[in-house]
């Protein structure tokens, strides 16, 4: 195996009610853990979906039968399940202290999970993990679909695919395959990830927020897309409230939030200072 690991490396793959990484809810997730010693482990969550009703009670949520279409989970198949909240604490020691690779994970399901994360009052920090998304080596290599990488560079059919166990395991299967097909592609875990980053830094999971060439947060966005968040809090500070109040992930608007929590520090010092 050429993959070279300094510590343990999660390749995980979610099934979820839908695509709205601020609205929808996980239903299954799966990981397989593989450690710096060649070691693995592996593990499959089926997860009751719910949501905060008006009254602040947790209730199930439906899972849209365009999605159950897709991956074949139905509400019968998780109403005795465990909900996200109630695993949140064991999923989060999975991925302690580890790496995380997966297929679109960077842009789908890491922003998916963090959400989740947080509802369950859990920091999901990012900052100090390694993120390589298997989804953009190959798009970059070959533009191909999980079901084409995994035949691609494997030789094997993918069964079950849109099972979260077995996009999973094929996930895992075609880095090992990558990293062995091409001798250019880096096989450390900080490689792989920067090869795996969008060309633009995000400053936030969902790319709505990103680093400019000066290191400062700007929205990536609508009318003030390059504008930074500092500079849009002077010039409308409407507009902060208008994406607190509005359909946009946690993880962002906690984000835009410390930067005006530093603001509104920065400004009453200055006031101090000059009294």
């Amino acid at each position: 195996m050429r993959l070279q690991l300094s510590r343990p490396l999660v390749f995980f793959d979610l099934e979820t009610t839908g695509v709205n990484v601020a609205k929808d809810r996980i239903v299954e997730l799966s990981y397989h853990k593989l450690y710096p010693n060649g070691s693995t482990e592996s593990k499959t969550y089926r997860v009751r979906p719910t949501i905060v009703d008006a009254m602040g009670l947790e209730t199930t949520m439906h899972i849209p039968e365009e999605a159950s279409a897709v991956h074949g989970i139905y509400d019968d198949d998780v109403k005795d399940c465990p909900t996200f909240s109630e695993i949140a604490a064991e999923v989060a020691k999975v991925f302690e202290g580890a790496d995380i690779a997966g297929y679109n994970s960077n842009h789908f399901d890491v922003p998916l999970l963090a959400e989740e994360m947080l509802r369950a009052k859990l920091d999901f920090d990012i900052a100090r993990r390694k993120m390589i998304d298997v989804f953009t080596i190959f798009t970059r290599k070959e533009q191909r679909t999980l079901s084409a990488a995994y035949k691609f560079y494997c030789d094997k059919d993918l069964e079950g695919a849109h099972s979260a166990n077995a996009d999973t395991l094929a996930t895992y299967e075609v880095l090992l395959a990558q990293t062995e097909r091409y001798n250019d592609l880096p096989v450390t875990v900080d490689g792989l990830a920067q090869y795996s980053a969008p060309q633009q830094k995000l400053a936030d999971l969902a790319g709505k927020l990103a680093y400019n060439a000066q290191g400062e947060v700007v929205l990536t966005f609508g009318k003030y897309k390059d504008v930074t968040i500092k500079d849009i809090l002077e010039k409308d500070p409407g507009y902060y409230g208008w994406i607190m109040n509005g359909d946009f992930p946690q993880y962002t608007k906690n984000v835009i939030s410390r930067i005006k929590l530093e603001r509104d520090i920065e400004r009453r010092n200055n006031k101090k200072a000059n009294q």
